[in-house]
């Protein structure tokens, strides 16, 4: 029986290409911080803090932990600081970037959807980002934290593990207290969304405008766009969705 419904946010809930989102991030990030950190320094301790916090599972630490553990001690100014700096690009540079993105009207019908049907939604991002960050692109989104009743926003200060890992989605389920088989997963990434949820045991929709077959060995209990999934949604309810006795039925029903 479904019970919870996690969305990924870039490209899933929010039109945001992270080919271009990132290096202009990077580029506003470095240039924000020039007056502290050499732009250099700065693009290199982020590249290996970064790289490190993807390979990490200790449930020991989080993906915070694990980021800053490698980051702040290459740098020649405290840690207080440089956070004190990052807080001040969030606040005041980051939120320019809402340009590189653009809304998605079916997203808040698709969350709003499923919290009136009493399942709980969960924001299943790349852990990557803090809170912070995430929180602004949810805005951007037009299903802001505010607004929207999440049971979990994953963010690199709450999970233990990337998307890298199958054992981002282990703990998902473990803090909503719900069986993988009770959930459902829509994101836009096969490799980072689709297949390890499906392997961990959740059902899964692709967020794709692809036309060619599914690669094999995921079955998929939809696949097309948001607006091919609100449209199964709409007036039919998410209780129906999560059907999983043929291997690609976004193939078969014409969702594209």
């Amino acid at each position: 029986m479904l019970r919870a419904v996690l969305f990924d946010l870039d490209d899933t809930l929010l039109a945001n290409s992270m080919d271009a989102f990132l290096p202009a991030y990077f580029q506003a990030l470095t240039r924000y911080l020039e007056p502290l950190i050499a732009p250099e320094r700065l693009t290199a301790g982020l590249m290996q803090a970064t790289n490190v916090m993807d390979q990490h599972q200790d449930r020991a630490l989080t993906n915070e932990e694990a980021f800053a553990a490698v980051f702040y001690p290459q740098l020649d100014h405290d840690r207080a600081t440089v956070e004190s700096a990052f807080e001040r690009f969030y606040s005041e540079e980051f939120p320019k970037l809402r340009r590189l993105s653009r809304r998605q009207p079916e997203a808040r019908l698709l969350v709003e959807s499923a919290l009136a049907e009493g399942l709980q939604v969960a924001v299943a991002t790349n852990p990557m980002f803090p809170r912070v960050a995430v929180e602004e692109r949810l805005a951007w989104a037009g299903v802001p934290v505010e607004q929207v009743d999440y049971a979990l926003v994953t963010t690199y200060e709450n999970m233990h593990a990337t998307k890298s890992h199958r054992d981002y989605y282990r703990e998902i389920a473990e803090v909503l207290r719900r069986r993988p088989g009770d959930c459902l997963m829509v994101g836009d990434s096969w490799t980072m969304d689709i297949v390890p949820a499906s392997t961990v045991g959740f059902h899964v929709y692709w967020v794709t405008k692809l036309r060619r077959p599914a690669p094999p060995g995921v079955r998929l209990v939809g696949r097309g766009t948001l607006a091919d999934l609100w449209g199964r949604v709409q007036g039919k309810g998410w209780s129906l969705l999560p059907r999983t006795d043929r291997p690609d039925q976004g193939e078969l029903d014409g969702s594209t």
